[in-house]
């Protein structure tokens, strides 16, 4: 496809295509495709060669290993007679001597009629010819010239996304294969030991020195591989061969680790939990067991909040029984996947970018995001962005044409001098010593002349957004004249333009850019879009027609890439060959820059990022928190993971419940049937021709099983996306016809489009709340897949947060709010899926995390206890006892424990986990109460809330200007409430003790203790009202002071609480006769 040529806007309902700016040239033809006679041997390095009828020579039909005719000889003469990767015994061909074990085989050779199969014999499809040929350059004449997708120019008829490397078709090896080469295609046999195909199964080493001893080939001493007693020699693995083995052995090692937390530190940690649970109950005991008769009603009150507070804390506490931290290893990557001089085996990756309104997510921040996606530290013609403009603003798309000329400069620039982070604004805002670690003499000019582009960049973008400001009465125009075709937000067609590509957009250097392409889809009045989920999806659609990457990353517009290593990190996991089969995805921690040194409103959150998520590691992995994510696109399609059988045993509710020896239930059998099947999937090679004509002839299982009408509803009606979601490594099918691909991403992203499909239900981002990815990241973990939390030292995303209490409130309230309306749906953690394969500790974390708003309504009545307590002067605890006082006392130390412990093993800070205290409390008093009443009007009258996008405004004013902003929302209303009645009761309670006398003063300070610990809960929140200190007015601390005063003194003189009965005798003791 070419870049920059122009935009595609259309409607596949109203048939409609437009092509806007038909101008550019046409782009060079094709690349030739390597023969495949560069094929080495993976034993000795010599060449692999052809058989005698020309084809390239095989020695295993199992699994394709290339090995040459005379190891394959030497093999099954003198060696085990087995391919080194697969293990499957060598059978003989034709013109080999007959070896011991030979005469228990057919007399005939398995490689002439192995893809022979005739049509209705059940086994597979029927092919034509000798073998396939899986070269781009088989499927398409690289000569042959067809119009181009984004102009009426010709372009070359090869994909360049359709490379080979790209199918799944590949030897799983982690030696290099030339991709290019074609090799034979075979239906697994679903009987053998599949899971140990490719997995570090290939032990030859000393074969293959004793291969090259006998052969005279690359001949290597003797005396190198022993260490001389005298020391006169080298020891084992020294010299250039020794050297290369050792590479071989690294590239075999395991991308990554786990790295268990000190077993002194973890079992202290269970040892408090367990103990903190005992002391739970004893204090629950007395509780009940000890009523306070003259307020029975505030002490009722009072146990049913302790009660809901100590579930809440088990539902929090147990999913963190097994943190653990991870180790990820780059360089075995790079030896494995990705050796300098050999084409790179890395797979692609689509990476989205979601944005709504460029008004409060200024341009300037999703160009910075969209920079640091360009540079990032990976194969170029791997990586693909696609940005959503989901409010179709043209201020959004010229903007986005302006950073795809700035990255021409900047890309190369922060290659060559390897720069981090690579998003323009936050490298130049550095506070650091920029020529640490750099060494070459221009790095100094080249970096003031890019700060000076960049500023000049910067100025356009600035332009632009002044311009917006005022939206003509006609509408937008483009450069040419055209009309914009999103004019109007609601109803406007989908458009896409690629603004950089793999065979346009070449950088300063002349070297080749990430693809970039800019997505609207299409919005009809009548239709619902789905908000962001939706935004997501059609993304998802219109990368597997265009790139079809095997992995996708997602990004909101303000989280730039802070390591340009990030894709690296994820699939050291995602190509890791134990776990990458059974990854969904791989979350990374947010990390925010633009935050207060003390983080008053725990913006960071950094307790739940470095210790909850840590804890679900180690069970069936973390949540997905909607940016920062690597997935499986294989998992958003609704696959079922490829498990182990150790992975298919029941978990401890089926146990508990069937009997885990006696016999298994039949959801369990029919769960790893499903499974296992996954497993014996092979990987098809696609025509279009065969999906148009109802999915005949796929070698892959699942095809076989679904008829063309499953399909449709399930992925809809495009067969270029039906097809594309077979293809397990990535890749467009080679026989896709390029010049259809803009046409058919059109009308993926139409808004019908997902009308009787499984959309949002099964597939993709699921619908049905506003936090889609927790929804989402459910649905995936009750499949069975399994997820991976990556903390690299360095972070690889950075973001902005809403510093302003009203907008950080806002945020939370969203939040909460599409907890509660999951608590109401059918996906509902407490009753969904009890047969799957959710583990029950991941299970009661997900509990969690939809059931915490609920926690509002206790907590409002716990946090006007205290000040009912000092007006009324009763208390919810009686006098107790020295035995009763000590299990408080436990209870409150048992508290602080394990606070300490989660502390100690986290590497968390006290401070951050004292803001994240009183946080819980100011949210919980106030947008965690809003979103349990708005989920309700929701759910029982259909009253639905509109989304507020989160501010993300830079600092103009200064440092942390927008931190002290005051805006009056109603969320402010419920903390402010319960701050005025406890500084109001405190203020009475005391006003009663000084004129009660000094026998009321110990009862008092029970009653202050409560008080004090609310309002020092809520006191960001004061301070948030109150604004910056030197601009809090006076008139308003006087004025407080003076009414608090008048209020207690009246509130003492008036006595409310005192009946009259009590007055009179009042009255009488002291009249005028005292």
């Amino acid at each position: 496809m070419a870049a920059n040529r122009g935009m595609v806007a259309g409607s596949h309902n109203r048939n409609e295509f437009v092509m806007i700016r038909n101008d550019g040239d046409a782009p060079a033809p094709g690349k030739e495709v390597k023969g495949a006679g560069g094929q080495a041997c993976q034993i000795c390095g010599d060449t692999v060669g052809v058989s005698a009828t020309g084809d390239v020579f095989v020695a295993c039909n199992e699994c394709a290993f290339p090995v040459c005719r005379p190891c394959y000889e030497y093999e099954r003469k003198d060696g085990v007679q087995c391919c080194p990767q697969c293990k499957t015994r060598y059978k003989r061909l034709k013109g080999s001597p007959r070896v011991p074990g030979d005469e228990e085989e057919e007399d005939v050779d398995d490689l002439d009629n192995e893809f022979n199969y005739k049509q209705g014999n059940g086994k597979g499809p029927e092919w034509q010819g000798e073998d396939i040929d899986l070269s781009s350059s088989s499927c398409h004449d690289p000569h042959h010239r067809i119009p181009r997708l984004t102009t009426r120019q010709q372009i070359s008829g090869e994909i360049p996304d359709a490379s080979p490397d790209r199918h799944s078709i590949r030897s799983p090896t982690s030696s290099y294969v030339d991709p290019s080469v074609p090799v034979p295609v075979r239906i697994v046999d679903p009987s053998k030991d599949l899971n140990s195909y490719g997995l570090n199964s290939v032990d030859w080493k000393e074969r293959v020195e004793s291969r090259r001893v006998k052969q005279d080939k690359n001949m290597m001493q003797v005396t190198n591989k022993y260490p001389d007693p005298r020391g006169g020699g080298d020891m084992e693995g020294t010299g250039s061969n020794g050297e290369d083995m050792q590479m071989v052995d690294d590239a075999r090692l395991p991308l990554s680790r786990i790295v268990p937390i000190p077993a002194n530190q973890l079992n202290l940690y269970r040892i408090v939990i367990i103990l903190r649970l005992i002391i739970l109950c004893f204090f629950f005991q007395y509780r009940v067991s000890h009523p306070v008769r003259d307020a029975y009603g505030l002490w009722l009150v009072s146990v049913i909040c302790e009660i809901w507070f100590a579930l809440s804390w088990l539902l929090d506490q147990f999913p963190k029984w097994y943190p653990i931290n991870r180790e990820t290893y780059l360089d075995r990557l790079a030896l494995r996947y990705d050796r300098e001089g050999e084409p790179s085996q890395l797979c692609p990756i689509d990476i989205f970018v979601s944005t709504v309104d460029p008004l409060k997510e200024p341009p300037l921040i999703t160009a910075n995001t969209v920079l640091s996606i360009l540079a990032v530290d990976y194969p170029v013609d791997k990586v693909s962005c696609y940005v959503s403009d989901d409010g179709s603003a043209m201020l959004t798309f010229e903007s986005l044409s302006e950073t795809a000329e700035f990255a021409r400069k900047w890309v190369p620039f922060c290659k060559k001098h390897n720069i981090e982070p690579r998003a323009p604004e936050f490298y130049f805002q550095q506070k650091i010593d920029y020529l640490k670690d750099k060494i070459q003499p221009s790095f100094v000019k080249e970096r003031r002349a890019m700060k000076r582009e960049y500023e000049e960049f910067k100025i356009r973008i600035n332009a632009l957004v002044a311009k917006a400001q005022k939206v003509p009465e006609e509408g937008w125009t483009m450069a040419d004249g055209t009309a914009w075709p999103g004019n109007n937000p609601r109803d406007h067609p989908g458009m896409i333009q690629v603004f950089l590509g793999h065979s346009g957009g070449l950088d300063t250097d002349g070297n080749e850019l990430p693809r970039l392409v800019y997505v609207s889809r299409e919005k009809r009045p009548g239709f619902q879009h789905h908000k962001k989920a939706g935004a997501m999806n059609a993304l998802i659609r219109v990368s597997a027609v265009l790139t079809n990457g095997a992995y996708l990353l997602n990004v909101d517009c303000d989280h730039y890439f802070n390591s340009s290593k990030a894709l690296r990190e994820a699939m050291c996991f995602m190509m890791d060959p134990a776990l990458g089969r059974k990854t969904c995805y791989v979350q990374f921690p947010q990390r925010f820059d633009g935050i207060d040194l003390h983080d008053r409103y725990a913006n960071r959150n950094i307790v739940f990022l470095d210790i909850n998520m840590k804890g679900l590691d180690g069970i069936q992995g973390p949540m997905y928190v909607g940016t920062g994510c690597c997935f499986n696109r294989q998992a958003l399609y609704g696959y079922d993971p490829v498990l182990t059988e150790a992975d298919l045993e029941p978990n401890i509710v089926v146990k508990s419940c069937c009997g885990g020896r006696k016999k298994k239930n039949k959801s369990y059998m029919d769960t790893k049937t499903r499974m296992m099947k996954r497993t014996e999937s092979s990987a098809p090679i696609f025509n279009m021709e065969d999906i148009e004509e109802g999915i005949e002839g796929y070698e892959d299982e699942r095809s076989m099983l679904m008829s063309q009408k499953r399909l449709e509803k399930r992925f809809g009606q495009s067969p270029i996306f039906t097809a594309s979601t077979f293809m397990t490594q990535g890749g467009i099918p080679p026989s896709t016809n390029p010049a259809s691909l803009l046409k058919e991403a059109i009308h993926v992203i139409s808004c019908g489009y997902e009308d009787k499909t499984e959309w949002g239900k099964e597939i993709g981002w699921i619908y049905g709340s506003v936090t889609e990815d927790i929804l989402t990241g459910f649905k995936m973990h009750a499949r069975g897949w399994i997820s991976i939390y990556c903390m690299p030292p360095r972070p690889c995303f950075k973001g902005s947060a809403p510093i302003n209490l009203s907008d950080r409130l806002n945020q939370v309230l969203r939040w909460a709010l599409g907890s509660v309306e999951i608590l109401f749906s059918r996906h509902c953690p407490i009753w969904y899926n009890y047969g799957g394969r959710l583990k029950l500790l991941e299970r009661v974390a997900y509990i969690n995390t939809i059931v915490y708003p609920i926690t509002s309504l206790p907590l409002i009545a716990y946090c006007v206890l205290p000040a009912i307590c000092l007006l009324t002067n009763k208390f919810i605890i009686p006098e107790i006892s020295n035995y009763a006082g000590m299990f408080f006392i436990l209870m409150f130390a048992s508290i602080f424990a394990t606070g300490i412990l989660e502390l100690r093993w986290s590497g968390v800070g006290i401070e951050d986990w004292w803001r994240n205290e009183q946080f819980w409390v100011i949210g919980g008093t106030s947008a965690h109460l809003f979103a349990v009443f708005q989920g309700l009007l929701k759910v029982l009258a259909g009253i639905d809330t509109n989304f507020t996008v989160t501010s993300k405004a830079n600092d103009e004013d200064g440092d942390f200007a927008e931190l002290y902003v005051f805006k009056w929302t109603s969320l402010l209303i419920p903390p402010t409430t319960v701050l005025v009645i406890n500084l109001v009761g405190m203020v009475a309670g005391i006003s009663y003790a000084i004129n009660s006398g000094y026998q009321s003063w110990g009862p008092l300070f029970g009653k202050l203790f409560f008080s004090i610990w609310v309002i020092l809960h809520l006191y960001p929140f004061l301070k948030g009202l109150m604004g910056k200190q030197n601009r809090t007015p006076t008139i308003v601390i006087v004025w407080s002071i003076l009414l608090a005063s008048i209020f207690s003194l009246l509130w003492v003189k008036i006595d409310p609480f005192i009946s009259d009965t009590q007055k009179a005798v009042a009255m009488g003791q002291c009249g005028v006769n005292c």
